[in-house]
C-alpha cells in the first residue's frame, strides 16, 4: 500500500517546515524501512503551497506510526488545515 499525504503550507513557514518534515522522514526510514518523498507544487496560491509526502510500499501499521511521528514533530502547527491521506495499491491482474 502506498500512502500519499497532501496539505497546504503557508509560504512564510515553508523554509522552517521543510527540514522538520525531512527529519521526520529520516526517522521513519530508520525505524520502518520506508523512504518517504517530499514534493510540492511549484507555485503558491493565495500565500499557500501544496505539499505532498509519498510513502511507497508501506506495511499496514505504517499509517499509525506516521501519525505518531507527525504529532511528535509538531508538524500540524505549521500547516494550514488538515493533512489528507490517500491510499493506493498496485493493480493486480485477475488470474
Amino acid at each position: 500500500m502506498d500512502l500519499y499525504i497532501y496539505y497546504q503550507v503557508p509560504a512564510d513557514r515553508a523554509a522552517a517546515l521543510q527540514p522538520a518534515v525531512r527529519a521526520m522522514q529520516s526517522q521513519l526510514a530508520a525505524q520502518h524501512g520506508v523512504s518517504g518523498q517530499l514534493k510540492f507544487r511549484p507555485h503558491a496560491k493565495d500565500g499557500l503551497q501544496t505539499w505532498m509526502e509519498v510513502y511507497p510500499a508501506t506495511a499496514p501499521d505504517f499509517a499509525a506510526a506516521l501519525d505518531a511521528a507527525v504529532a511528535q514533530a509538531g508538524l500540524l502547527a505549521s500547516i494550514a488545515g488538515a493533512r489528507h491521506t490517500e491510499l493506493f495499491t498496485d493493480d493486480v491482474p485477475c488470474a
